[in-house]
């Protein structure tokens, strides 16, 4: 792995010790059970921590910042506005992802090139846009150094992990620092789960050979990126780890407030199940948007109770099923009352989303006459190949296309160790 000269947060400073800080400090004390409620207010983020320490590692430069609305203090102030009156820091610009700097976009929508009312900042529209296009907007704004901060949903298809990557990618072709803010994966980091990228299906929904749920923070991909994807031209990366938090805390144990990191991730449930109800994309049901629980709502028209019948009967952990009737304001169905399930996760510590995800298309198909996949084969793209649905549609029940992607999975959890920064 290649790393800057400053690398994790060089010892040589005071910022440097902050690293050390979080690398010692390991798991928390013990708390309530399942994790819920446990030390309140003990994590802080990588903003946190890097304004504590004065903006020490970004001075004398002019700094850019890619952010959306869930880039926030634990006071919930925006880091932008934060920064900006700030003498101690220099910045110049904003870059703003799918949804936008601010979130007045939908999926697949962006808020395009202008300037913040708020702080009069420029900011810049990275979606869509990589390699030398987006290493010439980095040039464009005039910044040394780009820190990227924005709360990821722990699934390979939530785009966000992949704006970093092409951040990252472009920042080295435009000879600009990077710096990567920590936040917690929501849904804990526990385990790599689900079928890994064959890079032939690489999209905006997922760029590199990565499981599904990738059990990671964004500092940790972000080695992981540089030091297994980028190694021919690796950015010149800085990380700010958080303190206080264990791989085991799902988001309710930080103590932080939750901001959705787009318009259909309302709630730190919604990503529970998100890297496995997702898939319900690639197919003609309704993932739930359009109503007040997207990805926990499946369903569609001539869908009966008999579904969830035979989801419950698998007896998956951790996990139940309700027959469920919704009518989605906009989207697949809008304005129409469908039939479908709604899941219930009983158990966090033991629900595996992929697995279940996989369980409710094998039951979907079974169950009712009109299940089809997306005519454009979404759903490739969404498992990173044929696999998945060619095993569905040939009738493999749910352990056999699981247990396809174990040697992948085995492979893609031995990298990944070696990126981790937090027990």
């Amino acid at each position: 792995m290649t790393l800057s000269r400053r690398g994790l947060l060089s010892a040589g400073g005071a910022v440097g010790a902050l690293a050390a800080t979080a690398a010692s400090a390991g798991p928390a004390a013990a708390g309530p059970p399942n994790g819920r409620g446990r030390g309140h207010g003990r994590v802080r983020t990588g903003f946190d921590r890097l304004a504590a320490d004065g903006y020490a590692m970004l001075k004398g430069q002019r700094v850019g910042v890619v952010t959306n609305p869930t880039g926030i203090t634990s006071d919930v102030r925006h880091i932008v506005d934060v920064m900006h009156p700030d003498d101690r820091v220099d910045l110049t610009a904003v870059f703003g992802p799918e949804h936008g700097f601010r979130g007045t976009a939908q999926a697949g929508g962006s808020e395009g090139r202008y300037d913040d009312p708020a702080t009069g900042l420029p900011v810049y529209d990275t979606y869509l846009k990589s390699g030398q296009a987006l290493a010439d907007v980095f040039t464009a704004s005039g910044v040394d150094t780009i820190v990227f901060d924005i709360q990821d949903a722990g699934a390979r298809f939530y785009t966000y992990i992949w704006t970093l990557y092409d951040c990252m990618e472009a920042a080295a072709l435009a000879g600009k620092r990077f710096v990567v803010l920590d936040r917690p994966n929501p849904v804990s980091g526990r385990a790599a789960l689900g079928p890994v990228l064959d890079p032939a299906f690489g999209t905006f929904v997922g760029r590199r050979e990565i499981s599904q749920a990738h059990g990671m923070t964004v500092t940790e991909l972000a080695l992981l990126f540089n030091g297994e994807f980028l190694k021919d031209r690796p950015a010149d990366l800085d990380i700010v780890k958080m303190s206080g938090w264990s791989r085991g805390d799902f988001f309710d144990a930080t103590g932080l407030p939750w901001v959705p990191p787009s318009p259909n991730m309302p709630t730190p449930d919604t990503a529970l199940v998100y890297s496995g109800t997702c898939l319900f994309e690639g197919t003609n049901l309704s993932e739930g948007r359009g109503t007040t629980r997207p990805f926990e709502l499946l369903g569609a028209e001539g869908v009966d109770h008999t579904w969830a019948d035979a989801a419950n009967a698998l007896e998956l952990p951790g996990v139940a099923f309700r027959e469920a009737y919704f009518a989605p304001t906009f989207s697949k169905f809008q304005g129409k009352t469908v039939g479908g399930v709604q899941l219930h996760v009983l158990d966090r510590e033991v629900f595996d989303p992929v697995r279940t995800g996989i369980a409710l298309l094998v039951t979907a198909k079974r169950s009712w006459s009109g299940f089809a996949w997306r005519s454009d084969n979404w759903i490739d793209k969404l498992t990173g190949n044929t696999r998945v649905r060619t095993m569905i549609d040939a009738g493999a029940d749910t352990d056999e296309v699981v247990g396809a992607w174990s040697s992948d999975l085995a492979a893609f959890r031995a990298v990944r160790k070696r990126y981790l920064q937090y027990r």
